[in-house]
């Protein structure tokens, strides 16, 4: 029989789960400071919980935290960690995957990109993980895995769901882990120390902006509609110009930031045309334009733009009142910078 994690339920759901096994209603609480603020692994932890009790709950029941299989450390101190995961493809069907959790080390912060899909069904052309295809959702018991699992746990300062697949595109088991992160009863994390990333998957957006108080960074990386399609096939369903209109509802001159993330490809999408469009597509919205260097992958027709090349479109833009920064590349010798999150069995293929 396949116990039920416990990982991801509420204090309310928890003491259902606990009256059900004969446990005082009080014990949910007590169960969710096991969980969340103990990060325990196992129902036997639980010591303040009967002995009778625990094994009522352990007969149907556990607290679904998975270990990583594999970590690999990057010179530059960032470390990847490799989960298995299960998957519902099909009714009464699961699939073996393998998902990534990064974590980078900088300064007094450490922050954990993480995955919230197994794959991706969005297909962007330069990416790995979107190369791989769909292989499923991940709980929120799988995704807070990535924060309880790995050694640098208690370290945590931020989190970016910038890892493997669209959050937006499994809404429900990514909004049950933010609620768990910046509950009282949770982590209690400030939802300052949150990004989420998004292509701009309508409507799930609104649902976000709306429920949630973290910052969003929107993948841009073109700003003709025509030349995004042809990396983003996503920009068909979802055009550029619908998230921006909807993204000019909100309130981001205060504590909660957009930005928007640009990688940039040599002879692509780099000069002067396209920092001048992109400075008009953002006219009159309060963010932050972050440019990514390109990592070379297999079988892509376009290279990494020159460190000069990233620079005068950095300055273009600074200079037309839009603050942009070069982001620091991290833990590429591990195959765990941006774009290139492809799973452990995928390793080898991208070398």
């Amino acid at each position: 029989m396949n116990k039920i994690k416990l990982l991801g339920k509420t204090p309310a759901q928890l003491k259902e789960i606990a009256l059900s096994c004969g446990l005082p209603s009080f014990a949910g609480q007590q169960i969710a400071q096991w969980l969340y603020k103990k990060k325990v692994r196992s129902i036997s932890e639980m010591t303040n919980l009967s002995k009778a009790g625990r094994e009522a709950l352990s007969q149907g029941y556990e607290v679904g935290a998975i270990v990583p299989e594999e970590v690999f450390t990057s010179a530059d101190g960032t470390r990847k960690y490799l989960f298995p995961v299960r998957c519902p493809v099909a009714a009464g069907h699961d699939e073996e995957s393998v998902v990534e959790a990064v974590m980078i080390p900088d300064g007094d912060r450490a922050t954990l990109c993480v995955s919230s899909q197994a794959g991706c069904k969005m297909g962007c052309k330069f990416c790995m993980t979107g190369r791989q295809g769909f292989h499923g959702n991940l709980s929120a018991a799988d995704i807070l895995s990535q924060f309880i699992s790995i050694d640098e746990s208690d370290q945590l300062t931020n989190a970016v769901f910038m890892g493997m697949g669209e959050p937006l595109d499994n809404f429900d088991a990514v909004m049950t882990v933010i609620q768990v992160l910046t509950a009282d009863w949770g982590f209690a994390w400030s939802p300052k120390r949150i990004t989420l990333s998004s292509i701009g998957v309508l409507p799930r957006l609104k649902e976000f902006l709306d429920g949630c108080k973290c910052h969003l960074a929107i993948s841009l990386h073109n700003p003709f509609p025509d030349e995004r399609e042809s990396m983003m096939p996503v920009q068909k369903a979802f055009p550029l110009a619908k998230v921006l209109d909807l993204l000019r509802q909100y309130d981001f001159s205060g504590q909660r930031r957009v930005s928007f993330e640009y990688t940039m490809f040599s002879g692509f999408n780099d000069d002067k045309r396209h920092a001048d469009a992109l400075v008009r597509l953002l006219r009159g919205i309060p963010c932050r334009v972050n440019l990514i260097r390109f990592h070379k992958i297999p079988d892509f027709p376009y290279g990494t733009s020159p460190a000069p090349v990233m620079e005068m479109f950095r300055d273009r833009l600074d200079a037309a009142g839009i603050t942009c920064t070069i982001r620091a590349s991290r833990g590429e010798d591990i195959f765990a910078a941006c774009g290139l999150l492809a799973g452990k069995h995928n390793e080898k293929d991208s070398i």
